[in-house]
């Protein structure tokens, strides 16, 4: 039996056969190639007609269908170069005849490859926007999705291995969070580029009650010899084993409980697949031996899951300490969130929002800073921090403009004009906002803050 945890593709085949059809932006040879086209028509056109190379006295302009073509996949500028190759055309070809210009049939061929290729900028951008906050949510989903399979296993798991376990999931995944962490001594020393690796196998084989197993790290679809990290006594893999060779080829958790007859055979329990964020298989850790009873589809399945949680905190580490440097208080997962919409402002230009709403200390403010940390949207991220004379509620707004901030203040004001009878000026809310920055989020987010404590 065989798990595979796959990467969401935001447009599936859709996308890859769409970019081949309807390229989003022009590639450097685009301009180049409607040009040739453009000219190749014109010469069929000649041969065929050496009369009327141009094909005028035609009831409809054929050869303007090349330059409708041409903005229609790559946009204004090259409809407008294929226009201005079919006038260049008309003077090298029909002007020595003594012809008069037809104004009207170069006037209305431009035209429609102006509209057209107008057409095409606009909805390649909007293409383009859409891609990047689908990939944004494709993002959202997997975190999602993992963490609900955690919730389930958890609550499955929490009266049967409560005596047994020395520590709970909750404190397993916090533990693998932190070991995410790279450390000045660790980002040339951590082989294939996995920190604390060998904790992190140990709190895992504590964890799923493993004995012996190592994590040897994959080269070019081969698996090496040397272990990255290990538990229990040494061994030397064998790369012809039946586990491990399928392992390797599906990417996929394999086992000796699976259906397939191969595994029978084998010389190990199991083998994990480690898989980085960009769905490439790094490291497969093997395990050699465990306890009878722990060797069953929920403990390996828990496994596989705690090892792509490292994966994708190793993955997601850069993006938490681009914000973790400013502001080394921040919380992990709002430090993520900052970092994933700085990135999407950087690939796609899709603004994200930061609101600030600092409330006084008093019984008053404390109510009324309560009832609005209870306000937080479903996609949004909340951080609450506390000073001695006042409560601050920073909200972290996706895919959010100017527009989105109106709405949401309007929202949170009338709910506290209808609960507290009191609006933001007269209960001394101070209210502040930011747009997240591409280059620096933390960097904003530490001007956000600094606004809000140095406000009286």
């Amino acid at each position: 039996m065989t798990t595979r945890i796959r990467r969401s593709q935001p447009l599936g085949n859709l996308g890859r056969w769409g970019r081949r059809v309807a390229p989003a932006m022009a590639r450097p040879f685009a301009l180049l190639e409607v040009l040739i086209a453009t000219l190749i028509a014109v010469l069929v056109a000649w041969r065929l007609r050496p009369d009327d190379p141009l094909l005028l006295a035609t009831q409809f302009p054929w050869l303007w269908l090349i330059s409708l073509i041409g903005a229609l996949r790559y946009g204004s500028l090259a409809g407008a170069a294929s226009g201005a190759m079919l006038m260049a055309a008309w003077h090298v070809l029909c002007a020595p005849s003594g012809a008069p210009f037809p104004m009207a049939h170069f006037a209305g061929g431009m035209t429609m490859a102006l509209v057209a290729g107008h057409f095409c900028d606009i909805w390649s951008h909007r293409a383009l926007r859409s891609q990047g906050i689908n990939a944004y949510y494709s993002d959202r989903l997997v975190a999602i999705t993992h963490n609900h399979y955690l919730l389930r296993v958890s609550h499955e798991r929490l009266e049967r291995d409560l005596l047994a376990r020395p520590v709970t999931l909750r404190d397993a995944l916090t533990r693998l969070r932190d070991l995410t962490v790279r450390r000045s001594a660790d980002v040339h020393g951590a082989p294939g580029g996995l920190p604390n690796a060998q904790p992190m196998l140990e709190f895992a084989a504590l964890t799923c009650q493993i004995e012996v197993a190592a994590l040897f790290p994959v080269r070019a679809g081969e698996l090496t010899t040397t272990p990255i990290a290990r538990v229990g006594e040494g061994f030397e893999p064998d790369v012809d084993d039946p586990l491990v060779r399928h392992c390797l080829s599906e990417g996929a958790l394999a086992h000796v409980k699976a259906d397939d007859a191969a595994s029978g055979s084998s010389l190990y329990l199991a083998c994990v697949p480690l898989i980085d964020a960009e769905g490439a298989l790094t490291s497969v850790l093997i395990v050699r031996r465990m306890p009878f009873l722990a060797l069953n589809h929920d403990n390996l399945q828990l496994l596989l899951v705690l090892l792509a949680y490292y994966a994708d905190g190793v993955a997601h580490q850069p993006l938490v300490a681009s914000v973790r440097a400013w502001v080394p208080q921040a919380p992990y997962d709002f430090a993520l969130e900052l970092g994933r919409l700085s990135r999407l402002k950087r690939a796609s230009g899709i603004e994200s929002s930061l609101v600030a709403l600092a409330f006084p200390r008093g019984a008053r403010g404390d109510s009324l800073f309560e009832q609005t940390a209870r306000q937080r949207r479903a996609l949004d991220a909340m951080w609450t921090i506390g000073t001695p004379r006042r409560q601050i509620v920073i909200a972290l707004m996706p895919i959010t403009d100017e527009h989105g901030i109106d709405g949401y203040l309007m929202r949170v004001e009338t709910l506290l004009r209808q609960q507290y009878d009191v609006d933001f000026q007269s209960g001394h809310i101070a209210v502040h906002t930011a747009h997240v920055d591409a280059d620096a989020p933390g960097d904003g987010l530490l001007k956000l803050m600094e606004r809000c404590t140095d406000h009286v």
